[in-house]
């Protein structure tokens, strides 16, 4: 396998490239100058054969895994578009169009569906405020009372018991609530714990019995592997907008909103540009109409969005 970045680089370009031109002839308004110039696009090099083959495989479904691409090109380095291809070939499908094909959705005790809110109380008198695509199961025992969130976000307001702590264990981590009402909610790579009442002690499977203590007013980060970040201010009537229907965004990047919306959205959001996913988006947005964001994200950051069966690409 090549190590060179400058190789890798030009790889992940071409990809681009042929991903954009397959979103232009796929558009409905492409000219048969257009098939000319993709065929002239093509034929410039191996690599950007390879890098056709490759956007094809993606957008008709077959994903990487396709027999013959594979026997063309064993060693080629997985670059990004691969993975959104993921998302893409996924979402071909049809009716699943989520890319996780074993949704937690399947075995959680309680799950919403795209758009819906719903507020759960649970037999010890504590109440789960569930957001939209968010799924949960609970495990009580005479000595603990154990939560596992799947996906999502979710508001925990607890019923003090201290013979018996409450916990939400989410991916590598666990928060634990010492009479309090605090939120979790599970983004790309990491998890974000905010109280928004009391204290909670938020620890890792990474970093053991040693952790952060979270009061009120404060919000705690981990990734994906454990690590945790340190303790940061929030607002926290921007952070709790959801509940009233609202999405708060303050100088947020791109790519942070774009995962916002995909909570209210059947169809997969990408950023098919890096470059574009660290641009800041500033407004307060009603939930229910999540077009509105992406129109306002087109008109005022000066980006496409292109709006095709199951995904919504913003360039």
């Amino acid at each position: 396998m090549d190590g060179n970045p400058k190789n890798t680089n030009a790889s992940i370009t071409l990809s681009d490239e042929a991903i954009d031109w397959l979103v232009r002839l796929r558009s409905g308004h492409a000219t048969e100058a257009d098939q000319q110039a993709w065929l002239e696009w093509r034929c410039r090099s191996d690599e950007h054969e390879n890098a056709a083959l490759e956007a094809e495989t993606i957008w008709h479904g077959v994903g990487f895994a396709g027999n013959d691409y594979r026997k063309r090109d064993r060693t080629r380095r997985i670059t990004r578009r691969v993975v959104i291809g993921g998302s893409l070939a996924a979402l071909g499908a049809g009716a699943a169009f989520r890319a996780d094909l074993l949704s937690p959705m399947l075995f959680s005790d309680h799950a919403t569906s795209v758009g819906e809110r719903r507020n759960v109380v649970l037999n010890d008198g504590s109440s789960v405020l569930m957001n939209s695509d968010t799924a949960f199961s609970v495990d009580y025992s005479q000595t603990t009372r154990q939560l596992t969130l799947y996906r999502g976000q979710a508001t925990f307001r607890v019923f003090h018991d201290p013979a018996r702590p409450f916990v939400v264990n989410a991916a590598s981590g666990r928060a634990q609530a010492i009479g309090t009402t605090f939120d979790v909610d599970i983004r790309q790579g990491q998890v974000i714990v905010t109280t928004l009442e009391g204290l909670v002690q938020v620890t890792t499977d990474a970093n053991g019995l040693r952790g952060l203590r979270v009061e009120g007013g404060h919000q705690a980060r981990y990734s994906a592997d454990g690590q945790l970040f340190p303790l940061q201010m929030v607002d926290l009537e921007a952070e709790t907008a959801w509940q009233r229907g609202k999405l708060r965004f303050d100088r947020r990047p791109l790519n942070d909103v774009a995962f916002e919306l995909q909570r209210y959205k059947r169809e997969k959001i990408i950023i098919a540009n890096a470059s574009l996913r660290s641009l800041e988006v500033s407004g307060v947005f009603d939930i229910s109409d999540p077009e509105a964001v992406l129109k306002t994200i087109e008109e005022s950051l000066a980006v496409q969005v292109i709006r095709l069966p199951f995904v919504t690409i913003i360039r």
